[in-house]
């Protein structure tokens, strides 16, 4: 089992869903997590609150920023610098949708999305990366989505942002290796959070019924794969999209 003993990780947009579930799993191995979150206050101190219950050995905090505003970054990256000092693992999680066919995606539709789930994880790796430059076997991850390597109607500007992803990760393996540090990107495919509950249930059959596993991924399915990454056990794995699909790309 990866150990992440007297690791500090950041996992933006960690309040719920697959960022809660990856500071969960973190924590539980000896990381200290960083659970970010931009509006969901509550969620994040109870997700904090579960976290500090649960492990004997990680802890967490919470801290409100938003990804899109760099100033605020930086704060939050002080905040963890004087709580656990270097940052070793950066995971950029949060993102946005905002779903609707490509003829009536108004340019801000396009826009936000882009600007939080790209320009978000632009803006949080270039405020930390000196963080994971400097640490000893420092880890990049970004989750990226089945959708930016299949697209997906109705959904051209979260395949766009998502897809971006692959190459921004490729390109940071390349510029971190010379510190011994690595990047990589996981790909989920439809997991069971409160974004898929909220998708109609005959839509819901349909997708299961092409992936070949013939179920949805549980958030721990990602979440392990992740905690892999963050560890120093994945130390020879770097520039890698890691699928997590079921089997959707067969």
């Amino acid at each position: 089992m990866a150990n992440m003993d007297d690791r500090t990780c950041v996992i933006t947009g960690s309040a719920r869903g697959i960022g809660r579930g990856i500071a969960e799993t973190l924590a539980q191995h000896g990381a200290n997590v960083v659970i970010n979150y931009r509006s969901s206050e509550d969620a994040a101190l109870a997700a904090v609150e579960g976290i500090e219950s649960m492990v004997g050995e990680g802890s967490a905090m919470a801290v409100q920023a938003d990804v899109t505003d760099r100033d605020a970054l930086e704060e939050m990256r002080r905040k963890v610098n004087d709580e656990y000092g270097q940052v070793h693992v950066l995971i950029n999680n949060a993102g946005i949708n905002r779903d609707t066919r490509f003829v009536n995606m108004t340019p801000d539709e396009w826009t936000q999305v882009l600007e939080v789930n790209l320009g978000g994880t632009f803006n949080a790796t270039q405020i930390f990366f000196d963080d994971v430059w400097n640490a000893e076997e420092g880890r990049l991850i970004n989750i990226s989505s089945v959708v930016g390597k299949q697209g997906n109607f109705g959904q051209a500007n979260y395949a766009a942002a998502k897809s971006g992803m692959f190459g921004f990760t490729r390109t940071l393996a390349l510029e971190l290796a010379p510190g011994g540090s690595t990047a990589n990107c996981v790909a989920p495919g439809f997991t069971k959070t409160d974004m898929l509950e909220s998708v109609p249930e005959d839509v819901r059959e349909n997708i299961v019924a092409q992936i070949p596993l013939g179920r949805f991924a549980e958030i721990e399915d990602i979440a392990c794969v992740v905690r892999f990454l963050a560890s120093e056990e994945s130390s020879y794995v770097t520039g890698e999209v890691i699928d997590i699909n079921g089997g959707m790309d067969l």
